[in-house]
């Protein structure tokens, strides 16, 4: 046989697996959804009530933090909402949803965030939402900044034989497509889209650090800093733990004492079982990463092991 078709069938093999593993992960997924809703770990009415979000891992969808964030601001019992972020970035759409709905929560109660092990790009754009940003010393953050990523596999598919034939409706229509490479024209295309997003960051870090836009400039340029670093320059109020914040957050609204933390709990259901298999949890990071990336992101590359 020769090396070509060796190649070409070795491809098609790691296809017919990935397609297996994907449509048994739907299957799983779906049976997951229709485990009962989470709900709170406090339910009692008696005392005033500090409510913890928590943002970990890339953000790829904005829907279950914002359904939260609108829940407690809607609650009575709760006074204050702490937000905890450990994440090195991720979409940029749902990173200005959930940036946008972190705001219109301060308006009616007190938001502190809280920063992890990391809170960078992303992960730092969306707690510019918060009323206060708490970061704990060895914090990562910054990393202002916005990145486009396109796989070119025409390599690949030139030593297999393999061609695509593309019909198209304008010569933008399919910029970015993995069988070839980017055009000279479609770089400066795409840089274009990255300077207006990277605009939009750099605008709301001005604005809502109270910074001037030349200052914020100097240090947007994808670099990151310790949270030790990001209050010395002014990304963030205060350094502590996480503590530190809720109890930030209780002052700001007034409640005298300990408060109670509220937050949602996970009831277990077959994916959580499942998904307690080390393989399956790095299957379905894999497909998160080949099928959810968005085009555009607010992401940092750093990752402190």
């Amino acid at each position: 046989m020769s090396k070509e078709a060796r190649w070409f069938l070795g491809i098609i093999g790691i296809i017919l697996a990935l397609s297996v593993l994907f449509v048994s992960l739907g299957f799983f997924t779906l049976v997951s959804s229709l485990k009962p809703v989470s709900e709170d770990e406090e339910t009692d009415t008696g005392k005033d009530k500090v409510a913890l979000i928590e943002l970990k891992g890339v953000i790829l969808s904005s829907e279950d933090i914002v359904k939260q964030i609108k829940k407690y601001v809607k609650s009575s019992r709760v006074k204050a909402i702490v937000f905890y972020v450990d994440s090195p970035g991720g979409g940029v759409s749902a990173s200005e949803e959930i940036y946008q709905e972190l705001k219109k929560a301060r308006e009616k109660k007190p938001v502190v965030v809280s920063m992890g092990s990391v809170a960078a790009s992303g992960g730092y754009y969306v707690s510019l939402g918060g009323s206060k940003i708490v970061a704990n010393p060895g914090t990562i953050t910054g990393s202002i900044g916005v990145i486009a990523q396109f796989p070119n596999l025409r390599k690949l598919l030139d030593k297999i034989g393999v061609e695509f034939e593309i019909i198209k409706s304008g010569k933008f229509k399919d910029s970015g497509n993995p069988y070839r490479g980017l055009t000279d024209e479609e770089k400066r295309y795409f840089q274009g889209v990255i300077n207006d997003v990277y605009e939009q960051f750099v605008n709301h870090v001005a604005d809502e650090r109270r910074m001037k836009k030349e200052d914020v400039l100097k240090i947007a340029d994808g670099r990151i800093f310790t949270g030790r670093q990001a209050f010395e320059i002014g990304l963030v109020d205060t350094v502590g733990k996480i503590e530190d914040a809720i109890k930030i957050d209780a002052n700001m609204d007034g409640i005298k004492g300990e408060p109670k933390i509220v937050k949602e709990k996970k009831k277990t259901g077959l994916m959580d079982i499942l998904l307690e298999s080390k393989t399956l949890e790095n299957i379905e990071e894999i497909k998160s990463l080949l099928l959810n990336q968005p085009i555009l992101q607010y992401r940092s590359e750093f990752i402190l092991k």
